[in-house]
């Protein structure tokens, strides 16, 4: 990864990290977008100590507020000529219901509405660096999402579950549309499920989770690093460098869920997520 440019989300904690630890010690320029700098530029500081690798840098983004997208997009093309990954790991799970800067449903707005705008914002740089990639940080719990045309911000009725499967198979819809935009730029976009990984973005499930089925839970949880794999090999593998549009899990391919399939309904939510966003102003 010498002389290449990476920018991981929510790579502060847990498996984002994990990536910018492994990619750094590659040899690549990593920008960590975070929402809080504390812990942010503290996670830049253990980055640069564990990969041997300076070129570490933490960045404010906060993807509850399409101003911060903005904002961040901006800079970094002030700032850099290229950028050969973008790794869209940052995430919320089965928060209780409140909303982001904009109004947007918290899970919909940060797991997809947020990702979607700062991919765009950037899709000129990536293109210009081509062969370049985007990751997307999925997960199985796409299998338990519908998209919900009808209320697709839950303003008339709220679950937590739900609405989790729902930003995460919003997470795969864009990346087989995007991917479909993207045929001959050498641009490649993928999904991935990380496994059940042991990290703190299962703080806010459920009080019965965390007192009766968690203790069973540590059977089959992943470590961040562990976790870390899937996403890494679609960073790097030389092997995967024309793959694209597809859903990858365990380091390998694998099929999703048949609503994940369906490119009616990613078509319809890049065109809601374009307005949602404001993309074209």
């Amino acid at each position: 990864m010498d002389g290449k440019v990476v920018i991981i989300t929510g790579a502060n904690t847990g498996i984002g990290k994990e990536s910018a630890i492994d990619l750094a010690r590659r040899g690549a320029k990593v920008y960590m977008g975070c929402r809080d700098k504390k812990r942010g530029e503290e996670a830049r500081l253990e980055v640069i100590e564990k990969s041997g690798n300076p070129h570490v840098y933490f960045r404010p983004l906060d993807l509850a507020s399409m101003a911060s997208i903005r904002t961040f997009a901006a800079n970094f093309k002030n700032e850099e000529t290229r950028l050969d990954v973008l790794m869209n790991n940052a995430g919320v799970m089965m928060i209780p219901k409140c909303h982001t800067e904009d109004g947007f449903e918290m899970q919909i707005g940060v797991n997809h509405m947020g990702h979607f705008l700062l991919t765009n914002l950037l899709l000129d740089l990536l293109k210009k660096s081509a062969p370049s990639r985007i990751i997307n940080v999925s997960s199985l719990a796409h299998s338990m999402g519908q998209i919900n045309k009808a209320d697709l911000n839950s303003d008339k009725s709220y679950n937590r579950i739900s609405a989790y499967g729902q930003s995460k198979l919003a997470n795969i819809l864009f990346t087989r549309e995007l991917a479909r935009r993207l045929e001959g730029t050498k641009v490649t976009v993928n999904a991935l499920h990380p496994g059940v990984v042991n990290t703190e973005l299962a703080r806010h499930f459920p009080a019965f989770f965390h007192f009766i089925l968690r203790p069973a839970m540590y059977t089959i949880y992943k470590t961040p690093k562990s976790g870390a794999q899937t996403q890494i090999r679609l960073a790097v593998d030389p092997v995967l460098e024309d793959v694209t549009g597809k859903y990858f899990s365990d380091c390998k391919e694998a099929k999703p869920r048949p609503q994940a399939l369906d490119d009616e309904m990613a078509a319809w939510l890049w065109n809601e997520s374009v307005k949602w966003t404001k993309l074209e102003g």
